[in-house]
C-alpha cells in the first residue's frame, strides 16, 4: 500500500485555491485586454478607459470590496477606489494598479492582435497583459483565494492615466489623503528579475521629458533650388540630438553627473542582451556595469521625431523639425535640475544659428525604498514559501512618480513595489506578454503576505 497523502497546510491549501482560480484569471485578463484603454483621446476614445474602469470596479466589488467607485482626478482620468474594513486591531494594506495601457505602437509588428489575449508557447500575449492588467488580475486572484478569510483591511486604487504621465492621481492624493492611507502600500506595477525569482523593486529612476523644436526657414523650400546654402532644420535637429551622447553612446549632458554606481544585485550583460533583444554584433551603449547604466546614471532617449515620412516625402528642405526627448534620472538627482540642464544643452548645441525652443513636459522624482520594516519581512517569508528562494532587491530603470507622492503623504507607511512583470514581458513594446505562472505564484505570494503581515502586526 502507498503512503497516505500528507494533510494540506493552510498555506498549501491557499496555493491550491489560487491554482484553481487560474482559468478565471485567464478569462479576466482576456476581457481586460480586449478594452483598448489608452488614456489619450488622440489614439482611443475616452469611453474605452471608462469601460475599463467600470470593469475593474465591478470585478473588485465581486471580490469582496465595498463602496467601489470611480473618482475623477485633476487630469480628467478616473481612479477606481474601494475598501474593505480591517478586522479589529488588524492593519490596512493598499493595493495599487493601473488599468490604462501604452498604445500598441505598430500593429504590424505584433504577431497576434494587440487587444486580443492570445496564448502562445506558454505565455499570454496582448497589450497590458503584464503592464498593468496582469497585476489587476493578480490582486483579484489573491482576494478571491482568501475569500471571507481576509486578515487585514484592504484599500484599492486603480489609476487611469499612469502611462500618459499626466499626474492625475499624484494631484488627487494630497487633496484626498484618507482615500489611500494604509500601513503598507503595495504598488504592483513592477515584477521579478526573471521568471521564478521573487523580487521587490527598491529603486526607481525619475524622469524629465521635453519637446525640442528647431526652425531654420520660414517654410519648407525646394531642395533643387535652395539646397546647399539653405539650412536644413532636420539636419540641425539630428546634430543636436547626437550631442546628447558620447562616442560610446553614453549619456552626456552638460551639468549632469554620469558616473554613478549600483551596489545592489547586478544584471548579467549576456542576460540583458537577451532580455533587451539586442541584435548580434550590436554593442551596448555607455560604460560601467549594466546595473550602473540602468539604475544609477541618467539615460537619454529620443522617443519620437516629427518630420516628413519617407513615403510621400517631397524634394524639399525641412524648415522645421521637432523631437520628444526623455531623460531618466537616478536616485539622488533632482528631476527639475536635470530638465533644466537638458534644456540648456539642447539650446547650446544648435548649429548654424538655428532657432531652438524647448517645451518642458512631464517630470517625476526618483524613488528609494526602505526595506527594513516588518512588511518586507512578511513578503520575504511569503516569497520563500512560494518560490523556495529569498526575496531579491533590484533597481528598475522605469519611473513611477506616484511613489514619491505616497512617501511624502504617508511617511510612516511601508512602500513595496512588486508584480507580475519580468524582462520577457516586453512591456511598452510590440508583443507584450505575461507568463501565467507568474500571475499564479505572485497572487499566492500576495495572499500569503497579507496573512503573514497580519500575524506580525498582532505580535507587535
Amino acid at each position: 500500500m502507498g503512503s497516505e497523502r500528507e494533510p494540506m497546510t493552510a498555506d498549501s491549501e491557499l496555493a491550491a485555491r489560487v491554482a484553481a482560480l487560474m482559468p478565471r484569471a485567464q478569462q479576466d485578463l482576456a476581457e481586460l485586454v480586449a478594452i483598448p484603454s489608452v488614456a489619450d483621446p488622440r489614439q482611443q476614445p475616452p469611453e474605452k478607459c471608462r469601460e475599463a474602469a467600470e470593469w475593474v470596479a465591478a470585478a473588485f466589488t465581486g471580490a469582496g470590496l465595498r463602496d467601489v467607485r470611480l473618482a475623477e482626478t485633476p487630469d480628467g482620468s478616473h481612479a477606481v477606489l474601494g475598501h474593505r474594513p480591517a478586522p479589529p486591531g488588524a492593519p490596512t494594506v493598499l493595493l495599487y494598479c493601473h488599468y490604462d495601457v501604452q498604445p500598441p505602437l505598430d500593429d504590424d509588428a505584433w504577431t497576434t492582435p494587440p487587444f486580443e489575449l492570445t496564448e502562445r508557447d506558454g505565455r499570454w500575449y496582448g497589450r497590458g497583459t503584464a503592464d498593468c492588467k496582469g497585476n489587476i488580475v493578480m490582486h483579484l486572484t489573491a482576494l478571491r483565494a482568501l475569500g471571507d478569510d481576509l486578515p487585514v483591511g484592504i484599500k484599492l486604487v486603480a489609476e487611469g492615466s499612469e502611462e500618459q504621465g499626466t499626474g492625475g492621481l499624484e494631484e488627487y492624493v494630497p487633496q484626498h489623503p484618507e482615500d489611500l492611507h494604509a500601513d503598507v502600500l503595495l504598488v504592483c506595477d513592477t515584477g521579478n528579475a526573471a521568471v521564478g525569482v521573487p523580487t521587490a523593486t527598491t529603486s526607481l529612476r525619475g524622469l524629465a521629458n521635453v519637446v525640442v523644436t528647431v526652425r531654420t526657414l520660414d517654410s519648407d523650400m525646394h531642395s533643387g533650388m535652395f539646397g546647399g546654402p539653405a539650412p536644413d532644420a532636420l539636419a540641425a535637429l539630428v546634430r543636436i540630438l547626437d550631442s546628447l551622447r558620447d562616442a560610446d553612446g553614453g549619456t552626456r549632458i552638460e551639468g549632469l553627473e554620469n558616473g554613478g554606481s549600483w551596489d545592489g544585485v547586478g544584471y548579467d550583460e549576456r542576460q540583458f542582451r537577451t532580455d533587451a533583444g539586442v541584435l548580434d554584433g550590436v554593442k551596448l551603449t555607455g560604460s560601467g556595469t549594466v546595473a550602473d547604466r540602468l539604475w544609477a546614471r541618467p539615460a537619454v532617449t529620443v522617443l519620437g521625431i516629427d518630420c516628413a515620412p519617407v513615403v510621400g516625402s517631397a524634394a524639399a528642405i525641412p524648415g522645421s523639425a521637432r523631437a520628444r526627448v526623455s531623460l531618466r534620472v537616478p536616485p539622488g538627482m533632482d528631476p527639475g535640475a536635470a530638465q533644466d540642464a537638458l534644456t540648456a544643452h539642447l539650446v547650446a548645441a544648435a548649429p548654424w544659428g538655428a532657432r531652438v525652443t524647448v517645451e518642458p513636459e512631464s517630470k517625476g522624482s526618483p524613488f528609494q525604498a526602505a526595506t527594513d520594516g516588518r512588511a518586507y519581512a512578511a513578503l520575504d517569508a511569503a516569497a520563500r514559501e512560494v518560490y523556495g528562494k529569498p526575496l531579491s532587491f533590484l533597481g528598475q530603470g522605469g519611473s513611477i512618480p506616484l511613489c514619491n507622492v505616497l512617501a511624502a503623504q504617508y511617511p510612516e507607511s511601508e512602500i513595496i513595489l512588486m508584480g507580475v512583470e519580468e524582462p520577457r514581458c516586453l512591456i511598452h513594446a510590440p508583443n507584450e506578454s505575461v507568463d501565467p505562472s507568474e500571475i499564479e505564484h505572485m497572487a499566492t505570494v500576495e495572499a500569503l503576505f497579507l496573512r503573514h503581515y497580519a500575524a506580525a502586526a498582532r505580535q507587535s
